[in-house]
């Protein structure tokens, strides 16, 4: 403390001699302000003398507050809730961290870069210092162990007026070769194994989210599920060992259900880590065996009917082949393009949540009425509908539609599509329901609709179900 020091128990030390000095300097005081009371009250120039000290003091108390507020003798600040002080460049500004109130931080860009460098020490600290040289922060590092190097994984926060190109010129210039950059969204913040845990558990509760978290971990990338026994006699796919087969920029899973996962990325070579990764999420899909979320949804028709929409697997294989016997031709030809006689074959694809999502439509007596399907296709996403004759124009078309889109937004797919003909009223009135963009294109009487699933667009899909229930299918 100033004015006092402390025993060793924390009691207060008081000095005779600091009492002595404060008392006389006391009496000083009120000596001399007896004195000049005197002087100005008795004296001939008392009321000048009292204008002129008056100045005095202004003047003396003005240049003490220049002088403190000079830059080499301005007292340090200190921020109010940590006390710590900020720094101070020689120009006299706040250094980073210290930016003052209402001022904007200059624009900056997020990047993912990829680059290979010799597996020898301080391979990595170079790279890192030529990337602070260009006042880039690093964010996450994630390293993928080669046999003659390593490769490192960079989520980078960069200047907003730093081009990719230099980026990589920075990097190159370190030591790195084979370097691959793209940019970044606020999705890459999340570190490594947050991720992987969110999508095992994804995974855990949805079969069909096995595709999707694949691309997921991976990137870009263009992922096919080839089945064991292909329907309509087409060649079973090569076997892969139980461990997988990486080839470059390829990777071959062995599916849970015994055919093929293909796991392709032409722009950048998976690495062993990579690899490993895929091979457990297929794994745990695996061991957890066939699975959909139990949730349904009912719902009232307009004119009064209630039904039930709900996820369906092959467990309802015996319930939708009762459906299509109850369908006429016409039906079925429109929904599957071809010879009506073949239309079972396809149901046990179709209901596998390997290949996509299903929906059904389902009456109070358990009969299914209806069935769409939201099927992954390499890079791209197919709906597909079906519904009853008799339960036809009745809005159960436009609320499945609705559904699977949205189930489609929610997976990260840029767009869907439709195969049908172009006498399909019903169909392409359902899409147009939607209000997302879309894109048509004939080919001899077959009609592809591609919707768009902009992020404007989509706000409105939970309401896509009732727009469409005047004209769907």
């Amino acid at each position: 403390m100033s004015d006092v020091t402390r025993a060793r128990h924390g009691r207060p030390v008081h000095h005779w001699r600091r009492d002595v000095v404060e008392l006389a300097a006391l009496f000083t005081a009120v000596a001399a302000a007896d004195g000049v009371a005197n002087l100005i009250g008795h004296g001939p120039d008392g009321p000048a003398l009292l204008v002129i000290s008056a100045l005095v003091l202004a003047a003396t108390a003005g240049f003490h507050v220049w002088w403190a507020r000079r830059p080499g003798h301005a007292p340090p600040v200190t921020d109010t809730d940590t006390g710590a002080r900020p720094t101070v460049t020689p120009t006299g500004q706040a250094g980073p961290g210290a930016d003052a109130p209402g001022t904007e931080a200059a624009p900056s860009t997020l990047w993912r870069l990829r680059t290979t460098v010799r597996d020898e020490p301080g391979s990595l600290a170079a790279l890192c210092t030529a990337l602070a040289g260009h006042r880039v922060d690093i964010l996450s590092l994630q390293t993928h162990p080669l046999g003659d190097g390593t490769v490192d994984e960079f989520l980078l926060r960069a200047p907003g007026e730093l081009t990719a190109a230099e980026i990589t010129r920075a990097v190159a210039l370190a030591g790195g070769t084979d370097t691959w950059i793209e940019r970044a969204d606020a999705h890459d913040l999340v570190d490594a194994p947050t991720r992987v845990l969110g999508l095992a558990t994804r995974t855990a509760l949805d079969a069909a989210e096995l595709p999707l978290a694949l691309r997921q971990l991976l990137g870009r990338c263009t992922i096919r599920s080839l089945p064991a026994h292909p329907v309509g006699g087409a060649r079973s796919p090569e076997t892969v060992p139980v461990e997988g087969a990486l080839e470059d920029t390829v990777m071959r899973l062995r599916a849970p259900e015994g055919g093929v996962i293909t796991v392709e990325r032409p722009y950048l070579p998976f690495t062993p880590t990579e690899f490993a990764r895929a091979r457990a999420l297929v794994e745990l899909d695996a061991r957890l065996g066939p699975r959909i979320p139990r949730s349904q949804d009912v719902l009232t028709l307009p004119e009064g009917n209630a039904i039930t929409v709900r996820r369906a697997d092959t467990g309802d294989l015996e319930a939708a082949k009762a459906m299509h016997e109850r369908c006429s031709s016409r039906t079925l030809g429109l929904r599957y393009h071809g010879p009506v006689a073949d239309a079972d074959r396809y149901l046990n694809h179709l209901l596998s949540p390997r290949f996509g999502r299903t929906l059904a439509v389902q009456t109070a007596s358990g009969r299914i009425v209806g069935l769409g399907h939201l099927l992954w296709d390499g890079d791209e996403t197919e709906v597909a509908l079906l519904v009853e004759d008799e339960w036809q124009r009745r809005g159960i078309g436009g609320e499945l539609l609705g559904r699977l889109v949205g189930m489609a937004v929610e997976a990260g797919c840029e767009s869907v599509y439709a195969v049908t003909q172009a006498s399909n009223t019903g169909m392409v009135a359902a899409m147009r329901a939607l209000g997302l963009p879309l894109d048509y294109q004939i080919e001899e009487g077959t009609l592809v609709i591609t919707a768009r699933l902009d992020a404007v667009a989509v706000t409105g899909l939970s309401r896509a179900g009732e727009a469409g229930r005047a004209e769907a299918p």
